[in-house]
């Protein structure tokens, strides 16, 4: 029931990429359930991960490699199974299935990073995993981005792909990303799984520095449910197949790069939220006038994850006293209401803190009508701004989330 979202067409390979999928049976027989991405020699990646307490065994492993320096050769990629709260028998399993890829690819077993994605509180199928790898291998390709944002899915109903391609003094670079998550969506430093590769030649600590600013004004914009999983993560590599030397920061070649993966970024934290479980409803808020750029953002997130106003834009009521009601409590200090303007698209609803005269019932209710539009607020207090994306529950949300495990 995606909101105007369609699976992605003409993925481009990014030199240095390759991805095989596979099934290991992990939760359902008969679906491709493992994904293997390999990257050339001389990989940089950076990466951000949960802040949950109870961060996945995959999660917990891939902040120790991407700590030891050693690089990126490949991504070992499981749905069906989270491997959360599995202890140190799932920390093992993490270990044994990266140790295999290892094997195979001829490299260090810390340069094999795992994500998971999947029910939380049960063990992997380790023996089919690891013999389904070389299945995954054998089937690996420059060209199966799509196949590989397909096997990552779990109650996704649209696969989740971008690619942009720059002009740079070095020819063109590629940019291609992948993502699955439409349920526990709350992030904090990153979310989903979420994978972008360029060709691109970079610095370790640039990609690290460009990951952690691409999720802040991406992934961390986006909200389903108000939860954050156990098991998000998301990952920048830069294979550097361009060749040279790499890019300096803040150069015009730099800035390219880093305006795609942006963009890339940006639309694939959109595109969960228009495949939020159960969604009829894609909503952008915009928040400006904030002191700052956190305060912005508490006041977003507290309309985008209010359960009162969210099942109240899955009914298209134009009762805009839920969004007076989720400002109001986002914790801002010394909020004053005389200084707040709200709009539903160009739509003013409040001026001051006081409903405006033109707005009318009917009016409102055309908005809420549409598939997708934009709740503005403006606090009066600063300059900051953020823009943050979200979906509305409907009946099919509780459905889908009764039913998850069977």
């Amino acid at each position: 029931m995606a909101v105007n979202l369609s699976a992605p067409v003409d993925l481009m390979p990014v030199a240095g990429v390759t991805l095989g999928v596979a099934s290991a049976a992990i939760k359902k027989a008969g679906r491709d359930d493992l994904l293997v991405m390999c990257f050339a020699p001389g990989t940089v990646a950076g990466g951000v991960f949960t802040r949950n307490a109870f961060a996945a065994a995959p999660v917990q492993l891939c902040r120790d490699r991407l700590a030891t320096g050693d690089g990126l050769r490949a991504l070992l990629i499981n749905s069906g199974n989270a491997n959360a709260a599995t202890g140190d028998g799932g920390r093992a399993d993490a270990e044994c299935l990266t140790a295999a890829l290892a094997e195979h690819l001829g490299c260090q077993a810390t340069q094999v990073w795992p994500f998971s994605t999947g029910v939380i509180g049960v063990r992997l199928p380790v023996t089919r995993m690891v013999d389904a790898l070389p299945r995954a291998l054998a089937a690996a390709s420059q060209d199966h981005w799509g196949l590989a944002a397909q096997a990552i899915m779990t109650t996704d109903t649209v696969a989740k792909g971008l690619s942009r391609r720059v002009e740079t003094t070095r020819g063109a670079v590629t940019v291609t990303g992948i993502a699955k998550g439409v349920g526990m969506i709350y992030p904090n430093m990153a979310t989903l799984l979420a994978v972008v590769a360029t060709d691109a030649p970079m610095h370790a600590g640039d990609v690290q520095a460009l990951t952690r600013e691409a999720a802040d004004r991406s992934f961390n914009c986006v909200t389903i449910d108000s939860d954050t999983s156990t098991n998000d993560s998301f990952v920048i590599a830069a294979t550097g197949a361009v060749g040279g030397a790499p890019f300096v920061a803040g150069s015009a070649d730099a800035d390219a790069v880093r305006a795609a993966i942006f963009d890339v970024c940006e639309t694939l934290a959109q595109a969960i939220a228009r495949d939020g479980e159960g969604a009829t409803r894609f909503v952008t808020i915009d928040v400006d006038g904030a002191g700052s750029r956190d305060e912005a953002r508490q006041v977003a997130m507290s309309i985008a994850n209010s359960p009162l106003v969210k099942t109240a834009l899955f009914a298209g009521d134009a009762n805009w006293g839920r969004l007076v009601m989720a400002i109001g409590k986002a914790g801002v200090e010394g909020l004053d209401p005389a200084t707040v303007d709200l709009r539903l698209d160009d739509l003013p609803l409040l001026a001051g803190g006081q409903p405006h005269p033109d707005y009318t019932d009917p009016a409102g209710t055309a908005v809420l009508a549409k598939p997708e539009y934009t709740i503005s607020v403006s606090l009066g207090r600063g300059e900051a701004s953020i823009r943050c994306w979200t979906c509305d529950f409907s009946y099919d949300y509780v459905k889908i989330n009764a039913e998850y495990r069977t």
